[in-house]
C-alpha cells in the first residue's frame, strides 16, 4: 500500500467514522425503505406516516407503513481517462480516489453492499459485492494505481456493460469529469443513477497561456500552438455547452449529480448534496 493509498484512507475513514457524519443511520438518506400497505392508525402511531389523501376519502386516519429494504447494492464506477490525469491544486484521479473511498466507507459503515469498477476505454476491473472494509482498501488502490494515461473514455461502451452486468437494482456512481458525448438514460431506467464531476478551476476558467507545446492525454499526441484569447473563448464556449448539454440531459433522466472541484473537500461536499 502506497503513502499516497494510506493517506486517503486514513482521512477518509476518519471523516466517515467520526464526527462530520454525526450519528445518522445512511450517509444514503432517502433509500432503504419501500411502502408495504396502509392501515387504520392506531393510538400512538407516528402522525408523519398518516396518509392525508386516504384519510380525507375515507373519512378516518390511516398510515402508511413501510419495511425496511434489504442492504442497498452500492456500485462506484471510477472512470479513469487520460484526462483525469491533471490538477492544479489535486489531481484530478486523486479526488476521484477520495470520492470512492467516502463512498465505500460510508457503504461498509451502513452494513450496505459495495463493489468498484475501473473503466475507462474498456472495464479494467470489478469487484464483487463486499460489506468488509478491505473491499474499499482495494477499490482506492485500484485508482490510485490505475495509469490513465493514453486512454479515452468510452461512456457508450460504459452504460452497455453496466446494463450487461448490474442484474440486481443499484445505487449507482459514476465518478469522472464528464466530458464528451454521454447519455446515461438506460442505466436510469433501472437503477438510482449519481454522477459526481470532478474538475479543476483551471479547466474551466484557464488563462492565457501564449506559444507553446501540449499533450493530449487521452490520445499522446503532441501539438503547438498559441494559447490566446480568441482559443480560450471557443475552448471556453465549447466546454459550456458540453455542460449545459449534460445538465439537462441528467434532470429529464432523473439523474442526481454533484460537482467537485480539486481545491474542494469530497467528503464534505458528498454529504451536503446526498443530505
Amino acid at each position: 500500500m502506497t503513502k499516497t493509498v494510506k493517506k486517503i484512507i486514513l482521512k477518509t475513514k476518519k471523516q466517515v467514522y467520526g464526527d462530520m457524519l454525526g450519528n445518522n443511520a445512511s450517509f444514503f438518506q432517502g433509500e432503504g425503505f419501500e411502502f408495504a400497505e396502509l392501515r387504520e392508525y392506531i393510538y400512538g402511531d407516528d402522525v408523519r406516516k398518516i396518509d392525508w389523501k386516504t384519510t380525507a376519502k375515507l373519512g378516518k386516519p390511516f398510515v402508511k407503513i413501510y419495511k425496511e429494504e434489504r442492504e442497498l447494492n452500492v456500485v462506484v464506477v471510477s472512470l479513469l481517462s487520460g484526462s483525469t490525469y491533471f490538477g492544479t491544486v489535486k489531481q484530478k484521479s486523486d479526488i476521484i480516489a477520495e470520492v470512492v473511498a467516502t463512498l465505500g466507507f460510508s457503504a461498509v459503515k451502513n452494513a450496505d453492499l459495495f463493489s468498484h469498477m475501473v473503466y475507462a476505454d474498456k472495464m479494467y476491473s470489478f469487484s464483487k459485492p463486499s460489506k468488509k472494509l478491505f473491499s474499499v482498501h482495494k477499490a482506492v488502490e485500484d485508482v490510485v494505481a490505475f495509469d490513465p494515461l493514453g486512454k479515452e473514455a468510452d461512456y457508450k461502451a460504459l452504460v452497455e456493460t453496466l446494463v450487461a452486468r448490474l442484474k440486481k437494482k443499484a445505487l449507482l456512481f459514476i465518478v469522472s469529469d464528464f466530458v464528451g458525448d454521454i447519455d446515461l438514460k438506460l442505466l436510469a431506467k433501472k437503477h438510482d443513477v449519481f454522477a459526481v464531476i470532478v474538475r479543476d478551476r483551471f479547466e474551466e476558467d484557464p488563462s492565457e497561456l501564449g506559444y507553446l507545446r501540449l499533450i493530449d492525454m487521452e490520445t499522446k499526441q503532441s501539438f503547438e500552438g498559441d494559447v490566446d484569447a480568441g482559443t480560450l473563448k471557443n475552448y471556453k464556449k465549447a466546454l459550456y455547452a458540453n455542460d449545459e448539454k449534460l445538465y439537462s440531459q441528467f434532470k429529464k433522466q432523473g439523474v442526481r449529480f454533484t460537482k467537485i472541484y480539486t481545491h474542494e473537500e469530497p467528503t464534505v461536499k458528498m454529504m451536503k448534496r446526498m443530505r
